[in-house]
């Protein structure tokens, strides 16, 4: 089983090829995005580890769909002093399927 571990939107993804994982928003509307911060690659062999990012590693993928999460409330409460406040977020996330792994 061929994986990687790829950084993007600040966050670290362990993917494989066919996986459908959401990541935050990008700007590539439609078509191919490259993950090029690749952290780390296994495979048939022996595992590859960067120093951080590993140097010729690439991830390709396809973008399927661009949306926004279900929105989160979030309410902030102090006791005894009449402070309410409540507000919501929806988060942009773009649906990537990862292709393949070099």
């Amino acid at each position: 089983m061929t994986f990687a571990i790829i950084e993007t939107g600040g966050k670290q993804y362990l993917v494989s090829p066919k996986d459908k994982i959401r990541v935050e928003k990008l700007s590539d509307k439609d078509g191919q995005v490259v993950f090029d911060k690749v952290l780390l690659m296994a495979g048939e062999g022996a595992a590859k580890i960067g120093k951080p990012y590993l140097s010729g590693g690439k991830v390709t993928g396809k973008v399927l769909k661009q949306g926004r999460a279900k929105k989160i409330k979030i309410f902030k409460y102090h006791s005894k002093t009449r402070y309410r406040r409540r507000i919501g977020h929806r988060q942009e996330f773009t649906e990537v399927e990862i292709q393949s792994i070099a």
